[in-house]
């Protein structure tokens, strides 16, 4: 899988802390969009996404979900302040890492989207068919 990712956050200085941490890992982030537009936009040609819930125009984060799983094959780990909002049922997302986040939670949530290396910890609370 490729070590592409995209994040979709509307809080700049968070979006900015994940850029940091994906980058200094050696990770490429191909953009950072903080609505659904410039999500889907982005969205070709990337590996994985950070997707918070809750965006610049709504809680459309389940949304973008679903349509970059199944349009472009997009693994997608949702980061959130906001987890009741998520459908636990959902297979278009691999998990769940609840904000304040760890620069570990999100490590281990990037090798899990790209080589499908189960986080050791629970950082990351999977979702619908992922769970173990």
């Amino acid at each position: 899988m490729t070590k592409t990712a995209l994040i979709v956050e509307d809080e700049i200085f968070v979006a900015l802390d994940l850029e940091r941490i994906l980058m200094d890992a050696g990770y490429t982030v191909a953009a950072i969009a903080a609505d659904s537009a410039s999500a889907i936009e982005a969205a070709p040609g990337c590996g994985f996404a950070f997707v918070d819930v809750n965006l610049r125009d709504g809680p459309t984060g389940p949304g973008i979900a679903e349509r970059m799983a199944r349009d472009y094959g997009v693994k997608v780990v949702f980061v959130t302040a906001n987890p009741a909002q998520i459908d636990r049922g959902m297979d278009c997302a691999l998990g769940y890492i609840r904000k304040p986040f760890s620069e570990a939670a999100i490590l281990a949530a990037a090798a899990f989207a790209t080589d499908g290396e189960k986080p050791a910890n629970d950082d990351i609370v999977m979702l619908g068919s992922n769970i173990a």
